[in-house]
């Protein structure tokens, strides 16, 4: 599917009441679901490393403020304390949201970037997407299974020092837009978070060797020129695992989004 429907603008007042109404339907789904949640921490770390990714946290982008990329990393500070160290055992499902909580300003959350409806804007804990883009090119390099994740469906930046494919990250907006992923295995792993200078880190580590190797690869990327006038992108996120030698693969996602630049202009320096 390539063809995309122009974007309708909504509301603010109806933006609100849909995401308080969602929001309060993920809190029942937490405290009345069937799902048994990661919640268990240990400061004793995991022996063998799945596998391991940084990005860089102060990155200049074409008409923001650099204030923005700064609160980012405090935001990061305050949402990567509720997750590091927590342990994923068998059964368990691993919630972005669940761990971090609400972003407020009481809490010590500051203004960062955010896409509003395809627009950049600022919000109070704005930035935390980085956590979800990390996270999910993690688990993506694991046994374990992705089974709730979301993507912006605005492209807004072109292609300018990217390390990974488009499309293999997931956005996060409290509590309903969340990265999820359900440990199926009968191993126990675990996610190690930290901060440096310049970049987010994040590791998979496990109770026992995983002896099969993971690959991502990105296919059928496609731009388009929609109907209505403006461009969309589409491509397929692919895992491909190998054990002894044997390949299997499976897609892991596939993404459609509206192009906020022209692709067909020169890159943008």
């Amino acid at each position: 599917m390539t063809e995309i429907d122009k974007p309708i603008k909504r509301s603010s007042a109806r933006q609100l009441l849909g995401r308080e109404y969602y929001i309060l339907k993920r809190k029942f789904d937490w405290y009345f679901g069937k799902k048994n949640w990661a919640c268990t921490k240990s400061s004793f770390l995991l022996e063998n490393s799945v596998f391991k990714h940084k990005s860089l946290i102060l990155r200049p982008l074409k008409d923001v403020d650099m204030y923005l990329q700064e609160n980012k990393r405090k935001n990061l500070e305050l949402a990567i304390k509720h997750i590091d160290g927590t342990i994923i055992k068998p059964g368990e499902t691993f919630s972005i949201w669940k761990l971090v909580g609400r972003p407020t300003k009481r809490k010590g959350y500051l203004e960062g970037l955010i896409l509003n409806q395809g627009r950049i804007d600022k919000d109070i804990g704005g930035g935390l997407c980085q956590l979800g883009n990390l996270l999910f090119w993690i688990y993506a390099h694991s046994p374990l299974l992705i089974t709730e994740r979301y993507r912006h469906g605005f492209d807004v930046f072109p292609d300018v020092n990217r390390k990974v494919p488009f499309g293999a990250g997931a956005t996060l907006s409290y509590n309903y837009i969340d990265l999820q992923v359900k440990n199926e295995t009968n191993n126990t792993f675990q996610i190690k978070l930290w901060l440096d200078k310049t970049h987010l880190n994040g590791e998979l580590l496990s109770k026992r060797l995983i002896k099969t190797k993971y690959k991502i690869e990105e296919r059928n990327h496609l731009m388009k020129q929609q109907f209505w006038g403006g461009y969309s992108r589409h491509n397929q996120i692919i895992q491909i695992q190998e054990l002894n030698g044997v390949k299997s693969e499976k897609i892991l996602v596939e993404n459609h989004a509206i192009m906020m630049y022209n692709p067909f202009l020169g890159e943008i320096k």
